[in-house]
C-alpha cells in the first residue's frame, strides 16, 4: 500500500487561499488583506503565508510588487496552463458554461491532432481502435477509453503542445465523462466514431481524419448541452 505525504503548511494555505478566489471570498482584481490580517484569519504563520503568497504569484494568481497591496489576478484572462489545471481540480468553484468552453476549445483543437496522428503514426491509431472493438458497454469504461483516444492521439501528432493542453483537462474529463457516457446514445456516437476513425487511419488519409473529428465534436457538444442546458449569457 502506498501512503501519501500530508500536504504541507504552505500547500494547504495556497489551496484554501485558492477556494477563497474562485468562491469570490477575494474577487478578481481585489486587494488581499494585510500580511498580518491575512494570516491570523487563516491561523498560520506569516512566514508559511508568504511561501503560499509567492507560489501563487509565480502560478499567476496574484500580483505581487514590494511595499504594494496584492492584487487578485484576473485568471481567466492571464492565467496559463498550470493554473488551469488547478482550477480543474476545484470543479464545485467552476462557472456553469465552462465544460461548454472545454469543449469548443477541443473542437478547434482535436481535428488538427488527428489529422496529424494519422498522418505521422496512423499505425498506432489503428492498434488502438482496434482495441476498442471490444470495450464494456459501461459509462467509465467509454471515458477513460476516450480521454486514452485523444491523449494517445496528441503523443501520436508529435506535438507536445497539445499534449500539455489536453492533460491540464484530465481531471475534468475523467469526471464529467461518465455522466456523458452514462448515455447509451452517446455511447453509441462514439463508438461509431472510433470506427471511423480506424478506417481512416488503415487509408492513412490524414483530411478523412481531420473531417471526421470535427465533425464528432461538434456532435458531442452538442449532445452535451441536451445533458446540460446552460442559460444564455453567462461570460467569464
Amino acid at each position: 500500500m502506498e501512503w501519501e505525504s500530508p500536504a504541507r503548511p504552505a500547500e494547504l494555505t495556497e489551496s484554501r487561499l485558492i477556494a477563497a478566489i474562485l468562491d469570490g471570498t477575494f474577487p478578481i482584481n481585489s486587494l488581499l488583506p494585510a500580511e498580518r490580517e491575512l494570516s491570523e484569519r487563516l491561523g498560520v504563520t506569516r512566514p508559511t503565508l508568504r511561501e503560499a503568497l509567492q507560489r501563487l504569484g509565480r502560478d499567476g494568481w496574484l500580483e505581487i510588487h514590494q511595499g504594494k497591496p496584492t492584487r487578485i489576478r484576473n485568471y481567466w484572462q492571464e492565467g496559463n496552463l498550470g493554473l488551469l489545471n488547478t482550477i480543474t481540480q476545484q470543479p464545485d468553484r467552476l462557472p456553469p458554461d465552462f465544460i461548454t468552453q472545454l469543449l469548443e476549445a477541443r473542437i478547434s483543437l482535436a481535428p488538427d491532432y488527428a489529422a496529424l496522428a494519422v498522418a505521422r503514426h496512423p499505425a498506432d491509431v489503428v492498434a488502438l481502435l482496434k482495441s476498442y472493438q471490444k470495450l464494456d458497454e459501461t459509462a467509465d469504461a467509454y471515458a477513460q477509453a476516450d480521454w486514452q483516444l485523444h491523449h494517445r492521439l496528441t503523443v501520436a501528432s508529435a506535438n507536445p503542445v497539445y499534449t500539455l493542453i489536453l492533460n491540464g483537462f484530465r481531471n475534468l474529463y475523467l469526471l464529467f465523462g461518465p455522466i456523458y457516457f452514462a448515455s447509451k446514445t452517446n455511447r453509441t456516437h462514439s463508438r461509431n466514431f472510433y470506427r471511423e476513425l480506424e478506417a481512416a487511419a488503415l487509408q492513412k488519409d490524414p483530411q478523412a481524419a481531420r473531417a471526421i473529428t470535427l465533425r464528432v465534436m461538434t456532435e458531442s457538444l452538442t449532445n452535451y448541452q441536451a445533458l446540460n442546458p446552460i442559460p444564455s449569457g453567462g461570460e467569464i
